[in-house]
């Protein structure tokens, strides 16, 4: 039998499935790995307009609080695997390969490759519908609310 992974303490507490005293939690927060990476950098073997696209989609991860400099070659595989994706998909558009039916089979293995190479990461990344609802994103601290009995208090 395969044990589950390891959830992180606030995701558990978020389904409010299992009770855990204070001490559990706060042994498990202690033992959880805390990861403040946010100097995110292009990696410089993508063209100049992969880099764009990096940024773009870097920035909303950013955003969001899911990306960290751990995430940037997953992502840089992200964009070349659906560029190679896309180009291949001109290429199958194009007449002379249609009645080529050797090549068109080629270029369709290829392409399924980068396809499942290109998801794979987009799953990763919570780039998908299916993966974005698996995510349980940080909560940001919410303002503490204003005592409206604190001006009496001397």
């Amino acid at each position: 039998m395969v044990p589950r992974t390891r959830q992180p303490i606030e995701l558990i507490q978020a389904k409010g499935k299992k009770h855990l005293t204070k001490e559990e939690i706060a042994e498990r927060q202690a033992s959880e790995l805390k990861v403040d990476l946010k100097n995110i950098n292009i990696p410089g073997y993508l063209t100049k307009k992969q880099k764009e696209e990096f940024q773009e989609i870097a920035s909303k991860l950013l955003y969001i609080g899911i990306m960290t400099e751990l995430d940037e070659d997953c992502l840089a595989r992200y964009i070349i695997s659906k560029h190679t994706y896309l180009s291949l998909t001109k290429k199958l558009n194009k007449k002379e390969i249609k009645n080529d039916i050797d090549q068109l089979d080629r270029i369709m293995t290829l392409q399924d490759k980068s396809f499942k190479q290109c998801r794979a990461c987009a799953n990763d990344l919570g780039l998908t519908i299916t993966s974005r609802c698996k995510l349980i994103l940080p909560k940001t601290p919410e303002n503490p609310k204003e005592n409206k009995f604190a001006k009496f208090v001397i």
